[in-house]
């Protein structure tokens, strides 16, 4: 055991601590090793490996390896190559890759052909091209969502929808329960249920898309005991990393794997579990001694990433929430720099402040800006470019450019440069406060005679009396936004022109959210300014969207690294910047609706914190997008530990707001469950006024003027979020 650690330590210079070695030695039965981050998570793991070959006499072939990406897979066989380059690999893989296996061995046996409908194999463009869209997830939910609803899916609603059905897959919810789990998307119910009968519409060829290769594999081996029994001799000890992360399928299908030997070790951290959304199973880990009652768990809290003021902080932070392992991050590091909170005067000085800062900087590589959502990061780009500041996007999103808001606005200045297209017009022309019908633009088309639309309405199509002066108006608008700068462009066709309204309206009846919309118009007016004419603003962003993926192929060169914060998990940096750290963006609206959701929001702002090695810098700001915005309520978290006398020195002056799980208390909020019933007018804190039109024992179904909500009802009681406007 001794000349183990001896000769690592010799050969590699590894050194580990008595918690990392006793991680290493404990082989048998079932482990669970929470690391904190920075903690030597990722070479423990490998050590642990090459112990069980090296002392243990254990044969690779006999150590199964499963990782949450392939990224992580081929990092971890990269890593154990390194460490022991004379052995032969273990079995790195993902779960994933390890359930095709098993539904692969089991079609094979039944001899029947299957088809993964989606993965780069399998795009869109081709699999459009052949008229398979029977082949390709996408294009069967892009159909089906049009038959059932009427209109063509929108790429945000497709991320919605996809999430919905990888979400009930991996928490394994049976098709009764559908309409328990919330989502936007109007009649996602519906358009699941067909597209899983359209999957199984040809009984001699199955469909099957990622998801469905894993509950397929953990029915398999459910049923096929000999298939169970081939896999479960194959390996006799089994590790999982980023368990954290791992959904209840998963899950299952690891416990079967190992129920014969049980030796299987789990590493994870229940403070980064940032997935739930997705189906991720955070509260499995919290009960791993009802699953393994003689499990040994041990906790990796030593932090050799980060300096001694991040790490305190960090530590200090992740405690405002209680479903977790109660564990206490530390480090031997030095001291380097306070934590520093930036007030900026508003929103639009934030890329202005972060080009300032960084615009000299020579260790660019060492940089990290994170944010949570990727539309964070087109006016950061727009300004990193305008300023020479080279930058690599971790995890780059090229619809912005594509999406039909954008698209919405060039065709609006497309307009001003000529009004004889009613092939422009029609994709606008219920967005604008003509108010043209869809059967004044049926006729419209008809005419063919290439004068100006608005002549040929005016002259030749039945309109409203109340028409005629708006159209004869905005006919003249589109004239004059022909020599406009784009950014005066932008705010004509917003407010004269009435398109912020008229995308209001579709926000309310298609159940998009209208401060995301609205981002993006603020976004474009960023890109406009100082440009001049329309033709130059139109090249702008054909020039960004260019530099967008350019900048996903920058991985390593000497370039400033944008992320969100579910992406930079796993990373690390010298200097980080946490932008946009304000309330309604982290945590969200609908983080402070639920304490498990406002729990997971910390645990991400957490990840942002810790991947700071000597410099973290928090930015916020009062003011965005024209509204007074809160600084996150996790920031004012940070401040108070930083400062535990601020509460103190500010009660005298402002009595402080009590708080329930970061939301502020409200008396007046329902308290006890039987003041609840079907009828009953309520206000709910973040969607405000709306009526309780059903009621189960563990959810309360809310319509609002927008949309409906069914929220979990001991969440809306716990967080008082729920307040009667008519007193029973």
């Amino acid at each position: 055991m001794r000349d183990f650690f001896d000769k690592m330590k010799n050969d590699l210079g590894i050194i580990l601590n008595d918690v990392q070695k006793n991680a290493v030695m404990k082989t048998e039965g079932p482990l669970l090793l929470l690391a904190s981050p920075g903690s030597g998570k990722t070479t423990t793991v490998i050590m642990r490996i090459g112990y069980l070959i090296m002392e243990k006499g254990i044969h690779p072939s006999r150590i199964k390896a499963v990782t949450f990406s392939k990224a992580s897979a081929n990092d971890m066989k990269e890593r154990f190559g390194k460490f022991y380059p004379d052995l032969p690999s273990v079995d790195f893989s993902t779960i994933h890759s390890f359930a095709f296996e098993v539904v692969r061995n089991h079609y094979r046996k039944l001899g029947i052909p299957f088809t993964i409908i989606e993965g780069d194999h399998d795009s869109d463009e081709k699999a459009g091209s052949a008229g398979n869209f029977q082949y390709n997830k996408k294009l069967m939910l892009r159909h089906l969502f049009k038959s059932v609803v009427g209109e063509n899916i929108t790429e945000d609603q497709m991320d919605e929808l996809t999430t919905y059905i990888s979400y009930i897959k991996n928490k394994v919810i049976p098709i009764e329960r559908w309409s328990e789990v919330s989502c936007d998307v109007s009649q996602a119910e519906e358009i699941f249920k067909q597209y899983e009968e359209l999957k199984r519409s040809d009984p001699h060829h199955v469909l099957l898309d990622f998801d469905d290769m894993l509950t397929m594999s953990n029915d398999i081996l459910e049923k096929d005991k000999k298939l169970l029994s081939h896999y479960q001799n194959r390996y006799d000890y089994f590790l999982t990393d980023e368990s954290q992360d791992t959904s209840l399928v998963q899950h299952s299908i690891i416990e079967k794997m190992v129920s014969t030997h049980r030796n299987l070790c789990v590493v994870a951290d229940d403070d980064q579990s940032i997935y739930s959304w997705r189906g991720a199973e955070p509260s499995y880990l919290l009960k791993f001694k009802e699953k393994y009652s003689d499990a040994s768990i041990l906790f990796m809290e030593q932090n050799y990433r980060s300096s001694e003021e991040i790490v305190n902080v960090a530590n200090s932070f992740i405690k405002r929430n209680k479903n977790r392992y109660e564990k206490n991050m530390f480090t031997q590091n030095p001291s380097q720099q306070p934590i520093e909170v930036k007030h900026l005067v508003n929103f639009k000085e934030q890329s202005k402040y972060l080009v300032q800062e960084l615009n000299d900087d020579v260790h660019l590589k060492e940089i990290a800006i994170l944010y949570r959502n990727n539309s964070s990061s087109i006016g950061l780009m727009n300004d990193f470019d305008r300023a020479g500041i080279p930058f690599y996007m971790k995890d780059a999103d090229n619809r912005f450019f594509s999406h039909w808001v954008v698209q919405d606005i060039l065709n609006f200045m497309r307009m001003a440069f000529t009004d004889k297209r009613p092939d422009i017009l029609e994709k606008i022309h219920l967005k604008f406060n003509g108010y043209i019908t869809k059967q004044q633009m049926l006729a419209l088309k008809q005419l063919n005679n290439n004068d100006s639309v608005f002549d040929n309405l005016l002259n030749h199509v039945k309109l409203q009396d109340y028409q005629v002066k708006l159209l004869k108006t905005s006919k003249e608008t589109f004239k004059e936004m022909k020599n406009m700068k784009p950014l005066i462009a932008i705010r004509v066709i917003r407010d004269r022109l009435g398109y912020d309204k008229a995308i209001e309206k579709i926000s309310k009846s298609l159940g998009f959210r209208m401060d995301y919309l609205v981002g993006i118009l603020n976004t474009l007016e960023e890109i406009a300014t100082d440009l001049k004419s329309l033709e130059e603003f139109a090249k702008r962003l054909k020039h960004l969207e260019v530099v967008l993926k350019t900048a996903k192929r920058k991985k390593g060169h000497d370039a400033i690294t944008l992320s969100t914060f579910h992406s930079a998990k796993g990373l690390e940096f010298e200097k980080v910047y946490m932008i946009d750290v304000v309330d309604g963006i982290i945590p969200s609206k609908e983080d402070c609706t639920d304490h498990l959701l406002l729990e997971e929001a910390a645990r991400l702002f957490y990840v942002g914190m810790t991947r700071a090695k000597k410099q973290l810098t928090l930015v916020t700001y009062p003011y965005r997008d024209g509204k007074k915005v809160e600084e996150s309520v996790f920031v004012t978290d940070v401040k108070n530990i930083l400062d535990p006398t601020r509460l103190m020195k500010s009660e005298p002056i402002k009595k402080q707001v009590k708080k329930i799980n970061g939301v502020p208390y409200n008396p007046n909020s329902i308290k006890k469950k039987e003041e609840l019933q079907v009828g009953l007018t309520i206000t709910h804190r973040v969607f405000g006024p709306g009526e309780i039109t059903e009621l189960s024992e563990e959810f309360v179904t809310l319509t609002f003027q927008s949309k409906e909500k069914k929220l979990s009802i001991s969440a809306c009681l716990d967080m008082g979020l729920l307040e009667p406007l008519i007193h029973t």
